[in-house]
């Protein structure tokens, strides 16, 4: 199958677009790249002048259907969808293309998705809060389809003594900041804990957190280092009262890759995934987050046990391949009741 696969690849770090690229590939495919933001126009401008930004967001459109007019794929994946114009959708169609769509991002601009997501063949969430948002639109077809992980990528490593210098603690999260998140941490500042992350410049002051936090971008690379030298690796989800958010953090996933214990927070999606005390641990409050900290130091080997099971769990059931043998296995059996 030749599968069109439109994106975003971050020039500052690798995100999951490369994952779910090789897992194409892998999977014996044909992959056509295509960059939804390739915008000819600065992003400043474009805010400041909305009809610049509709132009712009038109152009970027047109290359799209071209490049499909020249590849001819069988199925056109759109991953996130915010910049797919509902007309776009309708020429694919009428050029025979498969055209899915996968959900990806918190729904905070699911204005532009809700515009096109009725004329795709196929409909996927990475959270289920989409599927909820999609419903009350009466769209019922969208399925649940969570991140996952590359073993590729994530994976345990062997550290150097120096690697183990900069990244060993006992406890560690990666991740920007939010409120929540710091709320929730702050809790844990008596532990020999590390933070990394983007605008953790933005604690207040007297945080104790001041002194745990290295406030920058980081790449999986050292991420999977960070992962590999802690002992217990913290996942707090993104929370917002207005928006709704029930997905599992890629985070999660990749953490679990590379045989580390997760201590994650309740998480709706999370906990339709994973056992409490099986594969991870969950937190309910600052007060259990402590208290959970302080038993998985001290019961090592209970510890372990639920890190090796986690490990074995995400690499037979959540990879991306699975992920997109899933998909377009669904893809295909539509296609197929379509043709009787």
């Amino acid at each position: 199958m030749k599968i069109l696969l439109s994106s975003y690849h971050n020039p500052a770090f690798t995100n999951t677009t490369i994952y779910r690229e090789r897992a194409i590939e892998a999977l014996g495919h044909t992959l056509v790249r295509f960059d939804d933001r390739q915008f000819l126009l600065p992003g400043r401008l474009r805010q400041a002048i909305p009809m610049l930004h509709n132009w712009d967001l038109q152009r970027l459109n047109h290359q799209l259907v071209k490049l499909a007019r020249t590849e001819q794929p069988d199925l056109f994946l759109a991953v996130g969808g915010q910049r797919i114009l509902p007309e776009t959708i309708k020429s694919l169609k009428a050029a025979g293309i498969k055209t899915a769509l996968w959900t990806t991002d918190v729904p905070i601009d699911f204005e532009n998705i809700l515009r096109s997501a009725p004329l795709y063949d196929d409909l996927f969430c990475a959270g289920t809060e989409a599927i909820d948002i999609f419903k009350h639109k009466g769209l019922t077809n969208a399925i649940w389809v969570p991140f996952g992980c590359d073993p590729e990528f994530h994976k345990p490593v062997l550290l150097s003594q120096q690697d183990r210098n900069v990244y060993e603690r006992d406890v560690v999260f990666v991740g920007s900041y939010y409120p929540n998140r710091a709320r929730l941490l702050e809790a844990l500042a008596g532990f020999n804990m590390g933070i990394w992350g983007p605008h953790w410049d933005k604690l207040e002051a007297h945080s104790p957190l001041k002194t745990k936090t290295i406030n920058s971008k980081v790449n999986f690379d050292q991420w999977v280092k960070i992962y590999n030298a802690a002992k217990i690796v913290i996942v707090v989800h993104y929370q917002n009262p207005d928006v709704p958010c029930h997905q599992a953090s890629p985070k999660l996933f990749e953490a679990m890759a590379c045989q580390a214990f997760v201590l994650c927070d309740n998480q709706k999606d999370v906990r339709a995934i994973f056992q409490d005390g099986q594969q991870l641990a969950f937190f309910e409050n600052e007060t259990d987050l402590c208290a959970k900290v302080s038993y998985y130091l001290d019961h090592v080997d209970e510890r372990r046990r639920i890190q090796s099971t986690g490990y074995q769990e995400v690499l037979a059931h959540h990879t991306y391949q699975e992920r997109i043998k899933k998909m377009l296995s669904i893809i295909n059996k539509q296609a197929s009741k379509g043709a009787i």
